[in-house]
């Protein structure tokens, strides 16, 4: 029987915050599995739901996250993204947004929340639509300067 959004979004929602969180948001670069394609790749699975996070390179870089429900793909989001300065290093940006990444909540799923600040750092995650189609863009900010940008849309997919 296929996968209806009509009432389940808050179903979705619930995963997909439960596989962000158990996936790059928790371990970041390290625990992802290195493809022969040269992309990477983090996957979560739970009671028939599948997510998959696959991206290429580091800085830029390029992925995707899919989601099945029983073997059905239903949801997907592009995204590309850089790091913009030299201000900071790498290490630091990526450190900060996995913290960021960590407060994903199911009202908007996507990425972070709307606003962290912690210390030099600031982050910026601002997008339109619901889960069933939406696009964004965050943003990283070091002592006022930005120096991370990604984007990203998305949405439900249907056969």
């Amino acid at each position: 029987m296929p996968w209806e959004i009509e009432n389940k979004t808050m179903e979705l929602n619930e995963f997909l915050v439960r596989a962000k969180i158990n996936t790059y948001a928790s371990s970041g670069e390290g625990r992802e599995q290195n493809l022969k394609d040269s992309s990477k790749e983090l996957i979560y699975e739970e009671n028939g739901w599948k997510y998959r996070d696959r991206y290429f390179g580091f800085n830029t870089f390029i992925g995707e996250e899919i989601i099945w429900k029983n073997e059905e793909m239903i949801w997907g989001m592009n995204y590309y993204g850089q790091i913009l300065s030299k201000a900071v290093g790498a290490k630091e940006i990526y450190e900060f947004l996995k913290e960021a990444l960590l407060q994903v909540d199911e009202s908007m799923p996507f990425r972070g929340p709307k606003i962290l600040n912690e210390e030099n750092f600031s982050y910026r995650n601002s997008n339109s639509g619901s889960v069933e189609d939406f696009h964004g863009v965050e943003m990283i900010l070091y002592q006022g300067k930005r120096v991370y940008e990604l984007q990203y849309h998305g949405g439900i997919i249907k056969k």
